[in-house]
């Protein structure tokens, strides 16, 4: 038998200092690093108009929006986690001059089904451990339909929104989202049987 090989594990601190100046965003658990892919227009658009209307919103407010060049602090018992969500809406933000967020509000995924398992398994669960997040919203990219796992006395519940006239409330952030905001200028395929 062989000795198990040892791994490298990147230190938080170089992590950080690294994608300052890298040129592809990557995520951190618990001292392994991850690139991240790139998206599709679909999915860039449906970001887009998410962060619009968060923007616009929330103007005037405590609460402000960040977009995908903002990562999320997670503190895990074990280990320390960085992820890059689509947008997150922060009430109480961390100083300027950090590159990440630790108290998000509101934690936004357009999830694909390259990315669905993450996004539904692993970042739900690692998401969810933040004490200061109300709603954690996934949004389909091949139709309009957005999943809601929202905080509770009893826990996180889960709540599906579906149709273009369809309104997503997060009352945790004041605000209102109109699914014909988040997906204008989307086109959807249909299904070849017509669905």
């Amino acid at each position: 038998m062989t000795a198990a090989e040892k791994l490298d594990l990147v230190s938080v601190e170089n992590y950080l200092a690294g994608e300052l100046s890298s040129t592809t965003k990557h995520e951190y658990l618990g001292g392994m690093v991850y690139a991240m892919a790139g998206a599709s227009n679909r999915h860039n658009t449906i970001a887009g108009n998410l962060f619009a209307a968060l923007h616009s919103r929330l103007r005037g407010h405590k609460c402000r929006p960040f977009n995908s060049d903002t990562k999320i602090r997670v503190r895990l018992p074990t280990h320390l986690r960085l992820y890059y969500p689509d947008a997150s809406v922060v009430c109480r933000p961390n100083p300027p001059n950090d590159s990440f967020q630790d108290e998000p509000a509101a934690i936004f995924e357009v999830m694909s089904e390259a990315t669905r398992r993450i996004d539904e398994g692993e970042k739900k669960d690692a998401y969810l451990t933040i004490p200061s997040l109300g709603a954690y919203v996934l949004l389909e990219q091949d139709r309009p339909a957005v999943i809601v796992y929202r905080r509770t006395e009893q826990g996180f519940h889960r709540e599906v929104y579906t149709g273009p006239n369809a309104t997503i409330p997060l009352h945790e952030i004041e605000v209102e989202l109109p699914m014909a905001d988040i997906y204008e200028g989307v086109e959807f395929v249909s299904e070849p049987n017509g669905q």
